[in-house]
């Protein structure tokens, strides 16, 4: 469900008008729609074999397509310890957290709602595996990135690519 401010409403507010009781004093309280936190990680990799590149999943739900292993940041839980068990979770590697890229937050960038993702770069040695949403997982170098590849994830690639960050 995306939000879409009315036209008498600033973007950057996103307040409700209508108010609901708090579950523990029941006081009208103003719902706010903020942005949820996720976080992506750009995973280096080098297989068994001595194949090196970044891993991307083919997602398994919609939107489909490939992207960055990532997903959404769990209520008590650190950016980093997010990133880590997104990695573990879609791709069955332990990652080395190397360094935070970038943060990615153009409302537009993901068509179910407004995410914000912090990104980062890090690095596994392994066989990677599909898990989770994942429906299959791939090693890609710059040349040979899939064509349909989901969300923002292009933009953020040519970034890291680039080395604009």
């Amino acid at each position: 469900m995306s939000y879409e401010p009315t036209k008498d409403e600033p973007v950057s507010q996103g307040a409700s008008s209508k108010t609901a009781p708090c579950p523990n004093c029941g006081q009208p309280v103003t719902p706010y729609r903020n942005p949820v936190p996720t976080v992506d990680i750009i995973i280096e990799c080098e297989t068994p074999g001595g194949e090196r590149g970044i891993i991307l999943i083919e997602r398994a739900n919609d939107p489909k397509g490939w992207a960055i292993p990532g997903g959404y940041v769990d209520y008590g839980e650190t950016f980093e310890e997010a990133a880590k068990r997104e990695a573990l979770e879609e791709t069955g590697l332990d990652v080395e957290l190397v360094r935070q890229f970038h943060a990615y937050s153009d409302p537009r960038r993901d068509p179910r709602q407004h995410n914000v993702s912090v990104v980062f770069v890090a690095r596994a040695t392994g066989t990677p595996r599909a898990g989770s949403d994942a429906g299959q997982v791939g090693l890609f170098t710059q040349e040979t990135l899939p064509e349909e590849i989901a969300f923002d994830h292009s933009a953020i690639l040519a970034d890291y690519y680039a080395a604009r960050y």
